[in-house]
């Protein structure tokens, strides 16, 4: 089997397992009152599983390929693929995740945006500076600000 096939293979797995919990395990804990409402806090993970489970059976079944091709990716060479960048954003969401909470979500969020695209190749800080930025304060502000869900902006250390 080819690894594509391996990697759907394990990402359905992980869908089911996010499914049953998002369909059987999440909705317990509801307030009365909210049991009523038609969207819940497990829709989205609802659809998500459904869409990975989807998604990955027809990659298992290889459904996705119109034509025979014999591109496929080689397991025997995988140090052709450039697997340094591929371990190397895995360690960054990794830092991103534990530095979360103790550095704040902009300092974070846009320390993540801008060693990522670094990591990934772009070069041009006069684009990749004001984008990490505005992207990072549109989220944290839609966040914040709209959906009412606290995110600690700063460190700690500064107060906020």
């Amino acid at each position: 089997m080819a690894l594509d096939r391996w990697i759907a293979l394990i990402i359905l797995g992980i869908c089911l397992a996010y499914g049953y919990a998002a369909w059987f395990t999440m909705d317990g804990s509801l307030a009365p009152f909210m049991r009523r409402n038609p969207v819940w806090p497990s829709t989205f993970p609802k659809v998500l599983s459904v869409i990975g489970i989807v998604l990955s059976t027809v990659i298992l079944l290889g459904l996705e390929k119109s034509e025979p091709k014999s591109a496929d990716i080689d397991y025997r060479r995988l140090g052709d693929y450039q697997l340094w960048q591929a371990m190397a954003l895995l360690g960054l969401m990794v830092a991103y995740a534990l530095c979360l909470r103790p550095v704040g979500f902009l300092i974070s969020t846009s320390a993540f945006l801008i060693v990522g695209a670094l990591i990934l190749g772009e070069r041009k800080w006069y684009i990749l500076l004001p984008v990490a930025f505005i992207a990072t304060g549109s989220v944290w502000y839609l966040v914040q600000q709209v959906l009412g869900i606290f995110l600690r902006p700063l460190p700690a250390i500064f107060g906020v």
